[in-house]
C-alpha cells in the first residue's frame, strides 16, 4: 500500500465523525455496504476508484481531499451563483458558503421573505455551538421559549439542541448568517 492508501481510511472516517455521520449513514448516502466502509476506515480493504467517487461525493468532498491532505487546501473563492442551496421552509432560502476543507465549522446565508420563517414550531438538531447573524433587515428569534427581537448587526449564540426558531415579521426581506461548529449533520439542516 502507498502512504495515501494506508491515510484513507482514517480520512474517510475523519471527514465522517466530523460531518456526524453513523458508519451505517454515510455507507446508505455512498451506496457502498456498511462493512465495506467500516473496513475501509480500519484499513482491512482498498477502495476502487468507483467507490472513493461514491463515498466522497457523499462527504461532499473531492476524491483527491481523501486521497490527500494537501488537496484540501486548494480551494478558491466560492462565487455567489455557486453557493449550494439547501431546501428551505417556504419563503426561506439557505446557500452553503462553507465547503471542505473547512471541517470543524460550518456557514450559512440566509434570505427570509417577509413573513417567512424556520417552521411552525421550534425545532433542535444535534448540540453544535451555533452563532447566528442578522446582516439586513430584523427577524424575531425564539430561543428556550424567550423572544428576541433582531436587527442589522446583532448576533446570537446558542446551542442547537436548545428548541429555536427564526421569523421575519416585517415587511421587507432579512438576510442572515448562521455558523455552526461542528457541522450539523445532512438529514438535520432546519431552515
Amino acid at each position: 500500500m502507498t502512504d495515501h492508501e494506508d491515510d484513507l481510511g482514517p480520512r474517510v472516517a475523519s471527514f465522517r465523525e466530523l460531518r456526524g455521520m453513523s458508519l451505517r449513514a454515510l455507507a446508505a448516502a455512498a451506496g457502498v455496504s456498511t462493512s465495506f466502509l467500516s473496513q475501509l476506515e480500519n484499513g482491512r480493504t482498498n477502495a476502487s476508484v468507483a467507490s472513493l467517487r461514491k463515498i466522497a461525493g457523499a462527504l461532499g468532498v473531492s476524491p483527491a481531499e481523501l486521497l490527500d491532505e494537501r488537496a484540501a487546501h486548494t480551494r478558491g473563492v466560492l462565487r455567489a451563483a455557486r453557493r449550494p442551496r439547501l431546501e428551505g421552509a417556504l419563503g426561506v432560502e439557505k446557500f452553503v458558503l462553507s465547503l471542505p476543507p473547512l471541517r470543524n465549522l460550518e456557514v450559512y446565508a440566509g434570505e427570509f421573505a417577509p413573513g417567512a420563517s424556520t417552521g411552525a414550531h421550534p425545532y433542535t438538531h444535534g448540540n453544535a455551538q451555533e452563532m447566528f447573524v442578522v446582516i439586513e433587515g430584523t427577524v424575531v428569534f425564539e430561543l428556550g421559549g424567550e423572544r428576541f427581537e433582531m436587527s442589522r448587526d446583532d448576533s446570537i449564540e446558542f446551542l442547537s439542541s436548545v428548541p429555536h426558531r427564526i421569523v421575519n415579521e416585517s415587511e421587507a426581506e432579512a438576510r442572515v448568517i448562521w455558523i455552526n461548529s461542528p457541522p450539523t449533520p445532512d438529514e438535520a439542516h432546519g431552515a
